[in-house]
């Protein structure tokens, strides 16, 4: 939960935003029980309004780049503006399906 709570607490302080979730889906792969190497972040600020999808990414990837350049192997991001989220009615993307843990279970 330490490389969880420091993506919650440093997209919390940085973007002020009105919905945000952060996910470990480590589960979801090929890695030990109980890591925190797989995240899907969903954050709603208006901090991303007039951006275009690249610049989000960027601007999470920057606020999390110490957890990308250590524990974190891989990062899902979904940024939304308020109006952005409101239209999409609060729907959240499914992650695919990982290659490596299919793979191990054939």
């Amino acid at each position: 939960m330490i490389v969880q709570r420091s993506i919650e607490d440093k997209l919390q302080r940085q973007l002020d935003p009105s919905f945000s979730q952060v996910l470990n889906e480590s589960h979801m792969h090929s890695v030990p029980p109980n890591s925190e190497t797989h995240f899907k972040v969903i954050v709603v600020s208006e901090a991303f309004a007039g951006k275009t999808r690249v610049a989000r990414h960027q601007l999470v990837n920057g606020i999390l780049a110490d957890e990308i350049a250590g524990p974190v192997h891989a990062l899902s991001i979904q940024a939304h503006t308020g109006a952005e989220w409101q239209e999409r009615e609060g729907a959240v993307l499914d992650s695919p399906d990982c290659a490596s843990a299919n793979k191990a279970s054939a």
